[in-house]
């Protein structure tokens, strides 16, 4: 089946499904703003709760079509799939409530975008569906929020630019998160520990999860680059002499969004080269105790992650809901309003060029920053066609939609500024 057999008869260019939880909420107030032209529908497991959010929206969205459908019942999330260009989805954990809907997509030849930061998950996708989204025309394209677009964009940005200047491949290349202010949702935290759960049941799991090529759509084909640890600690200036003074340690998001970055370039055949390293850190500072504070955030992030996804089986599920953030929970829109992300990606191609991605936006990275990415996501799947790419299956946001995503990105206030340094 070609990829828009039937997609212009669809009644709708994009259901954003779970548009009652509290990140759906923020997108449908993002797509009633920048969706104009747009056929959108809202979905979700209440009637009540989708017309609380559809009266909540600007004039341009009271006529929004409203769909129930729920995981539980796969009858209605396959007519839901059947009816729409794109499925936009928030409902997670994924891990637990995610699969019916790729199933249903990848059986529909739908497009489908996500928030996943759960690296199982999307393995799981690709054992169970990325033949049958390959054979139906669909793209399913994980991580489409703060995990993963600002790591998987900033480094196709800098692939680009390269591209442009005949400077050879991408080689080490460095991810580092300068500024951030802003919380964890309820919504990641469930991620992370039903990502962390599956692993302490599932020893294979936790392989999967320490191999740096987990989300490889050929392992065998991947280069053996040696060590890539997910928690580094080091000088600044080990990255870039431009970070002299600083330190860096480990960031909690390395081990999904570094995944994701190495299965674009394999998807794109290696585009960004074989010998192509990619890590990820964040900025500790430059201050005296900055070492200190540095190493502290690496120990404490491995020992997290190690305990974590051995032991969290252990502490009763409904212990652990009781005093984490419940998903569907936020912060309030003066704190969202005041959040921002500032990251950097310094790489050094095959021919000794250095360039510097600088990607940036105001807002709460987990909620209005997010809402915000997801909804371009959305959006380019279903109207800007022609600037996708020919893949198709179990896709990233850059091997999917890179170049409409570069194009989107200033009108919706994402920076994303390439400058070569020597």
């Amino acid at each position: 089946m070609s990829a828009d057999v039937g997609a212009h008869d669809r009644e709708y260019d994009i259901v954003l499904y779970g548009a009652s939880g509290f990140v759906g909420k923020l997108t449908a107030q993002y797509l009633a703003v920048a969706g104009s032209g747009a056929r959108i529908a809202l979905a979700g497991r209440s009637t009540d709760r989708l017309l609380a959010v559809r009266e909540s929206l600007p004039e341009a969205a009271q006529d929004w079509p409203l769909i129930v459908a729920d995981a539980s019942q796969p009858s209605t999330i396959n007519a839901l799939a059947a009816r729409t260009r794109v499925v936009v989805t928030t409902v997670g954990p994924y891990l637990r409530y995610g699969l019916p809907l790729v199933a249903a997509c990848a059986a529909a030849g739908t497009d489908y975008a996500d928030l996943t930061g759960e690296t199982l998950f999307v393995r799981k996708a690709i054992d169970l569906y990325h033949k049958q989204a390959v054979d139906t025309g669909a793209r399913i394209v994980h991580a489409c929020g703060f995990d993963s677009i600002p790591s998987d964009l900033s480094v196709f940005a800098l692939f680009r630019q390269a591209e442009r200047d005949g400077a050879g491949q991408l080689g080490d290349t460095n991810f580092v998160v300068r500024t951030f202010a802003g919380g964890a949702s309820g919504g990641t935290i469930a991620s992370m520990v039903e990502l962390a759960r599956e692993a302490s049941t599932d020893p294979e799991g936790r392989q999967l999860i320490n191999d740096p090529y987990t989300l490889s759509p050929d392992r065998v084909a991947e280069p053996e680059l040696g060590a890539q640890p997910d928690a580094r600690w080091r000088r600044g200036r080990d990255i870039a002499p431009e970070l002299n003074g600083y330190w860096v340690g480990a960031f909690p998001m390395a081990i999904p969004n570094t995944r994701i970055v190495r299965r674009t370039n394999a998807l794109l055949e290696y585009a960004y080269g074989k010998r192509f390293e990619y890590a990820e850190q964040m900025s500790l500072g430059r201050s005296v105790g900055a070492p200190l504070i540095a190493a502290m955030a690496t120990v404490g992030n491995v020992a997290t992650m190690e305990l974590g996804s051995r032991y969290i089986n252990r502490v009763p599920r409904a212990a652990l809901e009781r005093v984490l953030p419940k998903p569907g929970t936020g912060p309030s829109e003066q704190s969202r309003e005041r959040g921002h992300y500032t990251v950097e990606t310094y790489t050094k191609t095959s021919d000794g060029t250095r360039y510097l991605a600088r990607m940036s936006q105001q807002g709460d990275p987990g909620y209005k920053a997010t809402s915000v990415l997801l909804g371009e996501s959305g959006l380019a799947l279903a109207l800007d066609r022609d600037k996708l790419s020919d893949l198709r299956g179990i896709l990233t946001p850059a091997a999917a939609m890179g170049d409409a995503l570069l194009a989107r990105f200033p009108a919706a206030g994402v920076a994303l500024d390439v400058s070569r340094l020597n």
